[in-house]
């Protein structure tokens, strides 16, 4: 419990409106308060020595017209009404009739203090904690909700007299880019008319023309994919151009020809995409507000692995993830080893549907995989495979425990990361370049060379190397983001996870 500051008084406050610590316990035995709340209305007016927050004695601050003004900002970007208190909003209307404002009476004006401050916290924990109605492990995201000080972000409010909120707002710095962008789309919405777009040819493509392509430059034009407007209907090069990055955008071949998987991708309804993004703003709720060490991000949906040092974004790389039928997980781990030229201990699921059926037909199956039994289970083998260059893990693996049996690594299988879409794996991680990020995690250990690195993932041998510092590593599922070079990005829903949390959130919308 924060301890009242009897250093603050009439002389040096901010306002010179106080009141007694008792008309706090009443107010709060009043409307039943559970313990968590009630502290946080004592530790707020403990530290202000029972000062007003929110009144001068000749009206309201501007902060209290600038939170309201946030909150209603909240309600109409989200469609999230649940936080509205019309009663608040009804005082603040009529404090100001005909431009001139309406005194309160000490009684009331005490009302409005403290209920102002509790609708501030609802409205802190909604819009930057999230829904706590949605149940994330139901929707299989295991990482840990942030927690955010809800009255350290009102002294902070208070402080700034609500200036320059977002240089001090507890969410993430993506969260505010995925919201403009929403917003922009909002407008879009409000202004256009987005109707199908319909071709007679299976492709469109240079040198092509048709009516609908001054239709589609129009439509990337408006997406930003396109940077001058053109009503011509001819197929540029640089309409291809706007294609390709369109394409880049979600994901996609980015050949600059618009076939029938880019056309349905352009027809996708507005509404869709607000939605999608609504979903990924509320799970960038969850999320730590800002990260300042090293660490790792695994996007599912986008197949790649982004690497930061010191919270800012240094490579990015090409990933394989699980299937459809074998999702990797959506978790929080540190990374604390790196093994070079590793063994695979294969699970039991796969010697049981792959190995023991492959040595039935195959006595030599053991040895041409470069397997070997180390004992029995019952009647099932235990089997690892050998370090080696077709080892499944490839030559170096990255282990952060956990119980799910998720790890980065190597793999033989180079080609898949040729595809566009790459689920493939049976859960764990594959990285289309393993080596860059050993040199990454070791390079604060002068022992650790690239040549060093190299020879030990050739080598044959396993060896445990023990990481100096652990790295955090996050394993998320982003279908909508805004990159580091400010483009909306958008990837299909591979597991179905949007599917389920839009199920909860706009139900009853």
């Amino acid at each position: 419990m924060e301890k009242r500051d009897t250093t603050i008084t009439v002389s040096n406050a901010f306002t010179q409106l106080f009141f007694d610590s008792t008309a706090l316990e009443r107010y709060i035995q009043r409307e039943t308060y559970p313990d968590t709340i009630a502290n946080r209305f004592r530790n707020f007016y403990n530290a202000r020595n029972y000062q007003y927050a929110w009144f001068f004695s000749d009206g309201p601050a501007e902060q209290a017209y600038i939170f309201l003004n946030m909150q209603n900002d909240y309600i109409a970007y989200s469609g999230d009404s649940s936080i509205y208190n019309p009663v608040v909003q009804q005082v603040f209307d009529t404090l100001k009739s005909g431009g001139h404002f309406v005194p309160l009476s000490d009684s009331n004006r005490l009302k409005a203090e403290l209920s102002l401050t509790m609708q501030f916290f609802r409205y802190a924990e909604k819009a930057y904690q999230g829904d706590q109605h949605l149940n994330t492990n139901d929707l299989k995201w295991y990482i840990p909700r942030k927690k955010i000080n809800e009255v350290a972000f009102l002294d902070s409010l208070i402080a700034h007299k609500g200036e320059k909120v977002a240089s001090y707002e507890p969410v993430n710095r993506y969260y505010q880019r995925l919201k403009e962008k929403l917003l922009d789309y909002y407008a879009i919405e409000k202004t256009t008319d987005w109707q199908p777009l319909i071709s007679n040819k299976k492709k469109l493509e240079p040198g092509d023309s048709a009516e609908v392509i001054a239709a589609i430059k129009h439509r990337l034009f408006l997406l930003g994919d396109l940077a001058l407007a053109d009503s011509s209907g001819l197929f540029t090069d640089t309409l291809k151009a706007a294609v390709r990055k369109f394409q880049l955008r979600h994901g996609m071949q980015a050949d600059g020809v618009i076939g029938a998987a880019t056309l349905r991708k352009l027809n996708e309804p507005l509404q869709a995409a607000i939605r999608t993004m609504l979903i990924n703003m509320e799970r960038l709720r969850w999320v730590p507000a800002e990260v300042s060490d090293d660490y790792l991000l695994v996007n599912i949906p986008e197949f790649k692995l982004h690497v930061f040092e010191n919270g800012r974004l240094s490579f990015n790389m090409d990933v394989v993830v699980g299937s459809t039928q074998h999702n990797t997980v959506v978790f929080s781990g540190e990374l604390k080893y790196v093994v070079f030229s590793p063994y695979w201990n294969v699970p039991v699921s796969i010697v049981k549907n792959e190995v023991m059926p492959g040595m039935k037909k195959d006595k030599n199956y053991i040895a041409r995989h470069n397997m070997e039994i180390t004992g029995y289970s019952g009647s099932i083998p235990v089997v690892r495979q050998k370090p080696g260059p077709n080892n499944s893990l490839g030559r170096v693996k990255f282990l952060f425990p956990n119980s799910y049996n998720i790890y980065l690594h190597d793999t033989p299988q180079k080609s898949l990361f040729g595809e566009t879409r790459r689920a493939f794996s049976h859960g764990c991680i594959r990285l289309s370049e393993p080596q860059k990020l050993a040199e990454f995690l070791l390079r604060g250990d002068s022992s650790w060379t690239v040549p060093a690195i190299t020879a030990a993932m050739k080598s044959g041998k396993e060896k445990y190397v023990t990481i100096k510092e652990p790295v955090k590593v996050f394993v998320g599922y982003f279908t909508a983001w805004v990159d580091s070079n400010g483009e909306l990005n958008f990837r299909d829903d591979i597991y179905g996870h949007d599917a389920r949390i839009a199920e909860k959130m706009f139900e009853k919308k």
